[in-house]
């Protein structure tokens, strides 16, 4: 490959990495908090903090029924949407740091991918409306848990938002009501299952882009040496 297709190459991921400033608001059941802020104390942004975008574990819960229910959100609040992966996990109890649960670990859902119109900020929603319990947990009525939703990003960086739930009965008059004004999916964001498949005998794309990127380090240290 020539100096000048890797520069190419160098110059189309360096314009990936700058495009990309993906955020999400939760919109049902809840949320923390608007961590939609970069400030003095949040030069990058708030939502890029582990576990939950900055925000600290809220006193005031948000019913969900124990059965499961709908997580709903607007992934397109700033650019960089086109496409990002989303994880939907579950922390138990409020025996962790800050009064959260130990650990975020129990999946709700497989990770999936979105496809959004275009990199620009969107306006469009797009709702699960009846996520289980992950797989072997149980819970009962009463029960203190978070969801947290993991977005990664184009360029591979996470964002997180949470939401404090507390398990209810489904006929409890305190769950709020799901319906079209706050589950709906927009017609103009897809969705795309994500698996894998081995690699065969010839050299994949995959490992083409990684012997590539192996290559930009030494490429970099050759052009400040000709500076």
């Amino acid at each position: 490959m020539s100096t000048t297709e890797v520069l190419g190459i160098l110059t189309v991921l360096c314009t990936v990495v700058l495009a990309v400033e993906a955020h999400t608001v939760l919109t049902y059941p809840g949320w923390r908090g608007d961590n939609l802020v970069t400030n003095e104390t949040w030069p990058y942004g708030m939502q890029w903090t582990y576990p939950c975008g900055g925000h600290f574990t809220t006193t005031n819960r948000t019913k969900w029924p124990i059965t499961g229910g709908a997580i709903s959100l607007q992934p397109g609040w700033f650019q960089g949407h086109a496409t990002a992966f989303f994880y939907m996990n579950l922390g138990f109890g409020t025996d962790g740091p800050d009064h959260g649960p130990p650990n975020m670990s129990f999946p709700m859902v497989p990770v999936f991918q979105i496809v959004g119109p275009s990199r620009n900020p969107y306006p469009g929603s797009f709702c699960l409306p009846q996520v289980p319990l992950p797989v072997n947990t149980t819970a009962k009525v009463g029960d203190n848990a978070t969801i947290q939703v993991v977005e990664i990003a184009l360029h591979g960086a996470a964002l997180y938002s949470c939401v404090d739930i507390t398990f209810a009965d489904p006929h409890d008059p305190e769950i709020r009501e799901v319906n079209e004004t706050n589950c709906f999916n927009s017609t103009d964001i897809s969705f795309n299952n994500v698996f894998s498949m081995a690699a065969g005998s010839q050299t994949s794309s995959a490992q083409r882009t990684l012997e590539i990127a192996s290559a930009l380090p030494l490429l970099a240290l050759g052009l400040w040496a000709l500076l």
